[in-house]
């Protein structure tokens, strides 16, 4: 996420920023089939699971396990006026303008600054999300390494998809080597992946990442959209994360009120134990 800036050294900022201004690639091709997997962990959203900074036997946790909040709008914690609701099976993040001015939105975190969580460190982390039209917004669907706030080791995070809501026909990927001992290892590539003008609007859509022992690869409705070697200093699990968040520098003058990111599902799929075990992961439901 470029909410982690503070992680970011001048020169990589200059890497990634070159790398979004390239002509982007079409997203074409046939959807794969993703096979020899076996889901290890979900969450449908036909209950809400979410704790404020410890996880303490629930799913989630409402702030990133590292610093909390980013962004344009407060993350709420979970309650009767926070920004999170469940609805017909989807998980509802809605961004808020209060009576102060002041915006408030949400995020979830499968894992505490104790480390506690869940992860993987080979699999397909997988979402289903819709989001409403309008500029300003600042959803997104990335992963990050499961340890504790305190371990000084580097940091990998995965941005499976940020999406700013004034630019409805594209969205980014990323990977982010993260190094706060160390700011000269610090690197990283980000990637612009067009979309049909609108279509995080107008229905629900897939955002995938498949991570391998050598490979990541970046999907979208299980079209694979860019793909990257794996950093050798990915060497833990890697947690799901999704937020709403506002701004990241656009402005939010004209963004609806309210703005509701909806999800349907979070799913995590491990290589099956057992060769050629596993099935094929389902397309959708």
């Amino acid at each position: 996420m470029a909410c982690l800036k503070w992680f970011l050294t001048p020169a990589l900022l200059m890497t990634l920023a070159a790398a979004s201004s390239a002509q982007p690639r079409p997203v074409t091709g046939p959807k794969i089939k993703l096979c020899g997997y076996q889901l290890a962990w979900s969450d449908e959203f036909d209950d809400m699971s979410i704790g404020n900074w410890r996880l303490d036997g629930k799913r989630w946790t409402a702030h990133t396990p590292w610093a909390g909040d980013f962004g344009d709008a407060r993350f709420t914690d979970p309650g009767e006026q926070s920004a999170f609701s469940i609805r017909d099976g989807h998980l509802e993040i809605t961004a808020r303008r209060g009576t102060d001015g002041k915006w408030t939105s949400g995020l979830i975190a499968a894992a505490d600054q104790t480390g506690a969580g869940t992860g993987l460190t080979e699999g397909y982390f997988e979402t289903r999300m819709r989001m409403t039209a309008g500029s300003g917004t600042w959803p997104a669907f990335w992963l990050f390494s499961l340890t504790p706030r305190s371990d000084k080791r580097p940091k990998i995070e995965l941005d499976a998809l940020e999406y700013y809501g004034h630019d409805p026909s594209s969205y980014y990927a990323s990977w982010k080597v993260h190094s706060p001992a160390d700011k000269k290892h610090e690197r990283g590539e980000l990637e612009r992946i067009p979309i049909i003008p609108g279509a995080m609007a107008a229905r629900y859509n897939t955002v995938g990442v498949l991570v391998t022992r050598t490979r990541i690869s970046y999907l979208f409705n299980r079209v694979v959209v860019w793909t990257a070697p794996r950093p050798a200093e990915l060497d833990v699990p890697l947690f799901p994360l999704v937020n709403l968040a506002l701004g990241s520098g656009y402005s939010i003058r004209n963004t609806p009120d309210p703005s509701v990111l909806s999800i349907d599902y979070v799913r995590l799929y491990a290589p099956s134990a057992k060769r050629g075990g596993g099935s094929c992961i389902p397309d959708r439901g």
